[in-house]
């Protein structure tokens, strides 16, 4: 059938695909990636839960095959892979992903190690009470529903959620431009700051804190984070935990001990822990440690033995958490739909809000089902009643009418419901007793609805509900019980333990070396001044420096930025080694000027092309990122020359016209960056070279393959920032003293 014209339109393709990327991004943001603040569930955790209640899997029920469940899922509810959603499940059923599971599973689910559960067809599942109080008053009007995928179902909006399982459970999921990360938290812990929030509605941020101060992760491990961190967090609705993993020392024989640790970070995988160890062990990077043993069954139990009983445990453990994930950050951005559908950031306090807001609404729903099926039994029950007062005209009625509804209709103004109801009575009901018993249950079905009104109209009364149902909540999952029990200590930051670099690095000797154009390696031992090294074809040796794999390694660039590389992560001498620039944020029309092994306290003359220098403590220049530290400013065409140690009493300065200048070290400021002060002045050329020495040990330079003193040096004396005089007889062509 051909196209009809009018149906075509010209559109730009940018315009076509925003608005097809931009649908794409609603849906995957509403319909697969974000939970609902209110349930805490993402639409296929919701439908699984559903369709395990309307195959009848309560938790007094019997167990049935994940396939069945999976198969009712994807054709009733969620249209996608098979797989992803058992995934979903088997996640609801592991007690270690899971802090309060919603699925009891039966068969092989996983474990911590990170093996994956068996195949659908194998495993079991059915609903826990947690998952039931989830899904408690679902046929009552209590949340909306709608039509499935094609129309031939109806499915929950959103469950009525008695537990708070938004934070109970956590959540996770990666959106199109936006993400969720939520901890799990103790149920009881949610409940106490969810009471204390109904009774005080202004309630802050640090009250509420002062009843659910953490995540409780179903892993335990060790909460170590400033009570100022995890208030920023809340308050802000992002930011992240630091967990430890719990262990514990065992004394063996002969002074001997062993650290074993229980409990490991949330969503680590013990098997990755264990090879991670026995990695950096072959490495050589966890000189502490001799051997690890995982020793788990159903518990986590990993064996750590140290290289000597003089390391203390708490040194051991500190390069672990350093090195490896015995120590994790866990994140929290509670980024969530809210009840109107739209994504957004939260903090503790709204979230809590909004679960008390569901719970008020939820409450209101089921109070007006309620109301509408008093009325609709007060009505039959009017009927009954009259039934009773004209017993035997009804009973002639219904011998002798072919149609007796019109006429007890008629005859005594009954609706069209209490007919139906008094046809279809059973004779049995009959009875005299039966009529007293209506009596009284027409009278406290009265009473239950004037009750019910008045609760609807007095908001004071509904909240003193919300507080009893989560009252009753705390009781059934809360501390007092052992899954409510609270697995996650919270500990205060650790203080900050020296960790000597030995303690995650072996020393071993090794030279630096460096080229001209930038290629550095690390050779092991320290070679001798005969060693033939060998560089890439129009490359030349310019560093060779013996190191210890301990060391920091420090370069000082043309732009007067220091540079900092730790020793045993420089590449092996093999081959030529690889580019310094890839290392660092060195530019490829800046140079090295320097490159030398830090020494701590020591202190270091810098100067640029101007003259300009000053002393700056070594301490000082160490930078903790690839982009350096700026420490001597220069600008233009003037350029960083110089960097030597200050170890002497007099500086030694040379000029490009060959003139050397003697003055006191002490005419030096220290600084921590600037440009310094004028070293020599110069009226044609720049700065040459610059030596720090002892005055009385005289000034050396190297000469050929040998180095002469000199010591009369009354010619060259002065004061900072002369001229100076032309250089000794003999003095290098090359202008440098080395």
């Amino acid at each position: 059938m051909p196209p009809d014209d009018r149906q075509i339109r010209d559109v730009a393709l940018t315009e076509a695909l925003s608005e097809r990327y931009l649908a794409y991004a609603l849906s995957t943001i509403t319909s697969r990636s974000l939970p609902d603040v209110r349930d805490g569930l993402k639409p296929v955790h919701r439908r699984l839960l559903y369709a395990m209640r309307q195959l009848g899997l309560d938790p007094r029920a019997g167990f049935k095959k994940c396939a069945r469940v999976v198969g009712d899922v994807i054709g009733k509810y969620h249209p996608h892979g098979d797989v992803a959603v058992y995934d979903a499940l088997v996640r609801l059923a592991q007690e270690f992903a899971a802090r309060y599971p919603l699925v009891e599973g039966q068969g092989n689910f996983g474990n911590i190690d990170g093996d994956n559960a068996a195949a659908m067809r194998y495993t079991e599942a059915r609903l826990t009470a947690f998952a039931e109080a989830m899904l408690e008053g679902i046929d009552e009007d209590t949340v909306d529903f709608r039509d499935n995928y094609d129309g031939s179902e109806r499915e929950p909006v959103v469950l009525p959620a008695r537990v708070p399982n938004l934070l109970a459970n956590g959540a996770a999921g990666i959106a199109v431009g936006m993400a969720t990360s939520i901890p799990p938290h103790n149920v009881g812990e949610i409940c106490e700051a969810l009471r204390y929030l109904i009774g005080h509605p202004e309630a802050t941020i640090d009250q509420l804190l002062r009843r659910m101060p953490g995540p409780d992760f179903p892993t335990g491990g060790i909460l170590v984070e400033s009570p100022e961190s995890i208030r920023e967090t809340y308050v802000t609705g992002r930011g992240s935990f630091r967990v430890r993993a719990r262990w514990t020392v065992e004394k063996l024989k002969h002074g001997q001990y062993q650290v074993v640790v229980t409990e490991i970070p949330y969503q680590v995988q013990k098997s990755r822990v264990v090879e991670k160890i026995a990695e950096l062990l072959l490495q050589r990077k966890l000189p502490l440690l001799t051997d690890v043993r995982d020793e788990s069954a159903e518990d986590v139990r990993l064996v750590l033995e140290p290289r000597s009983r003089t390391t203390e445990p708490e040194v051991l453990m500190e390069s672990l958490f350093r090195a490896t994930e015995l120590e994790a950050r866990i994140a929290l951005n509670m980024n969530v739909l809210d009840g109107g559908r739209l994504p957004r950031v939260m903090h503790l306090r709204e979230v809590l809000q909004a679960f008390v807001d569901h719970r008020l609404d939820v409450l209101v729903r089921r109070s007006r089902h309620r109301l509408e099926g008093i009325d609709r039994r007060l009505e039959i029950l009017d009927g009954y009643l009259i039934v009773y007062l004209n017993l035997d005209e009804v009973i002639r009625i219904i011998r002798e009418d072919d149609e007796p509804k019109p006429v007890m209709m008629a005859r005594w103004g009954l609706t069209e419901t209490q007919v139906e109801a008094i046809l279809n009575m059973r004779l049995r009901s009959l009875r005299r007793l039966e009529e007293i018993e209506i009596r009284k249950e027409v009278k406290d079905l009265k009473a239950e609805r004037k009750t019910l009104n008045a609760l609807i109209g007095d908001k004071a009364a509904r909240l003193e509900a919300i507080g009893a149902e989560i009252r009753e909540t705390q009781t059934r999952f809360g501390g007092a019980t052992a899954l409510g029990k609270r697995r996650t200590t919270i500990d205060k930051a650790p203080t900050v333990v020296d960790v000597p670099l030995e303690a995650v690095v072996e020393r071993e000797p090794i030279t630096v070396i460096c080229s001209e154009k930038g290629w550095i390696r690390a050779a092991k031992g320290h070679l001798g001044d005969g060693a033939e090294l060998k560089y890439k074809e129009g490359d030349r040796g310019r560093f060779v420096v013996p190191a210890e794999t301990t060391d920091k390694i420090v370069l000082f660039g043309t732009n007067g930025r220091f540079y900092t590389l730790s020793a045993d992560k420089l590449p092996g001498a093999r081959g030529h080694g690889e580019p310094v620039r890839l290392m660092i944020d060195l530019g490829n029309d800046q140079d090295i000027v320097a490159l030398f092994v830090h020494k701590p306290g020591r202190r270091l003359l810098v100067a640029a092309t101007d003259a300009r220098g000053f002393l700056v403590p070594e301490d000082e220049v160490l930078a903790q990122t690839r982009a350096g530290r700026q420490v001597l400013n220069v600008s233009g065409d003037i350029e960083a020359r110089v960097c030597v140690p200050a170890e002497g009493d007099s500086v030694a300065v040379l000029g490009s016209n060959r003139k050397l200048l003697v003055f006191p070290l002490d005419e030096l400021p220290e600084m921590t960056r600037g440009r310094g002060v004028i070293l020599q002045k110069h009226k044609d050329g720049e700065l040459a070279d610059v030596q720090v020495f002892r005055l009385a040990d005289g000034l050396a330079w190297r000469l050929g393959d040998r180095t002469r003193v000199e010591n009369d040096l009354r010619d060259w004396l002065g004061a900072r920032a002369q001229a100076g005089r032309m250089v000794p007889k003999g003095f290098p062509k090359s202008n440098r003293f080395f």
